[in-house]
């Protein structure tokens, strides 16, 4: 009896001590964390690769995108993210996307490719009305939205070594935004691995979904965004007014594009 006893001790004090850093991991809330990275003057930055799938096989199509968030009391306020192709082929974004877009004071300046095209003389920017996010082109998730982070969290069906992994529909996600959507789109099925660290802080996050093209086969795409420097101190700045021009101003036979598109995806949701 006395050796049953201890062995039932030694078994339950190991398993105590296996489980001792996943339960405390488990108990630090990503959102709470996230809150506290809310002071003004202080963000992170990104550093984000995304690469596309025909059928399992790779389309050579791929894109690189970085970017710093300045956050204020309620999250992100401004923004500089650059995007650009990688690989023997551009991904939609890279290819019709902005290069730079620079979010700063209720407007987006966006600046590259079709956005710089015969522009007036002395103009490298074009100004947009749109507020901030911690959106990329690519990157489905902006868990720089406590309430996006929060689904991230809760739908998890898994947390281990520190890692959320689980799945959103875009109908999940069109809820925790207070939206609507319908038609196959509903459907598709965002999956991710949500890293972070001891303090509950974001590392990395891989997102992906996959859409039935019919004939044309299954695309997948895959997108891994990494978080470098939380509470960094950071002052995004506008262009100097002398260097942009306002897309009202140069009138509907500009070809310059009306609005600043979306990645396709993003595009047929809205």
């Amino acid at each position: 009896m006395k050796r049953i006893l201890a062995g039932l001790a030694l078994t339950t004090v190991a398993a105590l001590v296996t489980a001792t850093p996943s339960a405390q991991a488990a108990s630090v809330d990503p959102v709470k964390a996230l809150k506290k990275q809310f002071v003004a003057g202080h963000g992170v930055r990104i550093a984000e690769t995304t690469r596309l799938t025909l059928d399992g096989k790779s389309t050579g199509a791929s894109t690189r995108t970085s970017g710093t968030f300045e956050f204020g009391k309620k999250g992100v306020v401004a923004s500089d993210v650059r995007t650009h192709g990688a690989g023997k082929n551009k991904s939609l974004a890279a290819a019709y996307g902005p290069p730079r877009v620079v979010t700063v004071g209720g407007y987006s300046y966006v600046q590259g490719g079709l956005f710089s095209e015969n522009l007036p003389d002395g103009k490298t920017w074009v100004r947009y009305t749109g507020e901030a996010s911690g959106g990329t082109y690519n990157q489905t998730l902006d868990i720089f939205e406590p309430k996006v982070l929060k689904a991230i969290v809760s739908h998890a069906k898994s947390f281990k070594g520190g890692t959320y992994k689980g799945s959103l529909t875009y109908k999940d996600l069109a809820k925790v935004y207070g939206t609507k959507i319908g038609g196959p789109l509903s459907k598709i099925k965002i999956d991710y691995a949500l890293k972070v660290d001891s303090k509950g802080l974001a590392t990395q996050l891989t997102s992906g979904w996959t859409m039935d093209l019919g004939v044309l086969g299954k695309t997948r795409s895959v997108t891994e965004t990494r978080y470098i420097g939380w509470g960094s101190k950071v002052k995004i700045k506008a262009p100097a007014e002398d260097q942009w021009i306002d897309i009202a101003d140069l009138g509907e036979d500009s070809q310059i594009p009306q609005e600043i598109p979306n990645s396709a995806l993003n595009s047929l949701a809205n």
